[in-house]
């Protein structure tokens, strides 16, 4: 899954491609670097990032998602908020990709009409205050049964669990030892019986482990993570960097005996 930011102040590329024209030729070079899905979000979801209003999001990201998925991509929109998922649903967007993880009974039910696929993502607090104080008694054991628990609501509403895929998210309302217990224990949620997504690429817990390092440095970091995630089950890896990743698991999966 290969991200496009269609905003001023994502963390690690904003203003690199927020105007359309610049993320629709990122898409199409993303797609040529061996992306299976085009993520299409028009909000910064950073620590501490404010939110944006629904019409300035859809003004960003409906004409890049009407024009990627044109071309025959498989387009999911990064996004919270019910009109923008309307919209780029009918745009041509397949998955919705949610950090509230479907916490809006709205959201539950445009998933369930569309036949979209679905994100469901763990977050502690929101994105302007998620990592004030993150706390968990067990971590890894509340994101599961939070998890775990979302699917089977979803699923009383009607939305398939064939439909859906989890999100630990990582860096959203966690600390260093609390995503690196997720990280630990991602088989764990192989348990929940739906695809497992890891966004991990140039986040912040690598800087904690390396020195501070700025996010443009954070590429080996990022690849470590994904190659582990990959080996603990996680099979869909959210990332900035599409050919790099791409190039690592064919070593990987060439070493260990796995089809490409």
């Amino acid at each position: 899954m290969g991200i496009i930011n269609v905003t001023p102040d994502s963390f690690h590329d904003g203003g690199l491609y927020a105007l359309p024209e610049m993320a629709v030729t990122q898409g199409r070079r993303l797609l040529e670097e061996g992306a299976d899905i085009l993520d299409v979000g028009g909000e910064s979801t950073r620590p501490g990032a404010a939110p944006v209003l629904e019409s300035v999001e859809s003004e960003r990201v409906i004409p890049v998602v009407r024009a990627l998925a044109g071309r025959g991509a498989v387009v999911s929109i990064d996004s919270r908020h019910p009109s923008v998922i309307v919209a780029a649903l009918k745009a041509g967007a397949r998955i919705v990709n949610d950090i509230t993880g479907l916490n809006d009974r709205e959201m539950r039910r445009i998933v369930r009409e569309s036949g979209a696929y679905a994100v469901i993502m763990h977050m502690q607090g929101e994105p302007g205050d998620m990592q004030d104080a993150p706390h968990y008694d067990d971590c890894l054991g509340e994101v599961h049964d939070w998890l775990a628990a979302r699917v089977a609501l979803c699923e009383a509403e009607g939305i398939a669990r064939e439909r859906i895929a989890i999100d630990p998210g990582i860096g959203f309302g966690k600390s260093l030892d609390h995503n690196l217990a997720l990280l630990k224990g991602l088989r764990k949620f192989c348990e929940i019986g739906c695809p497992l997504l890891l966004g991990v690429s140039r986040k912040s817990f690598i800087a904690h482990l390396c020195g501070g390092i700025p996010s443009q440095e954070r590429l080996p970091g990022s690849l470590a993570a994904a190659l582990w995630g990959a080996t603990q089950g996680a099979q869909i890896l959210r990332v900035h960097d599409v050919a790099e990743t791409a190039q690592a698991l064919r070593v990987w999966q060439a070493a260990s005996g796995m089809a490409p």
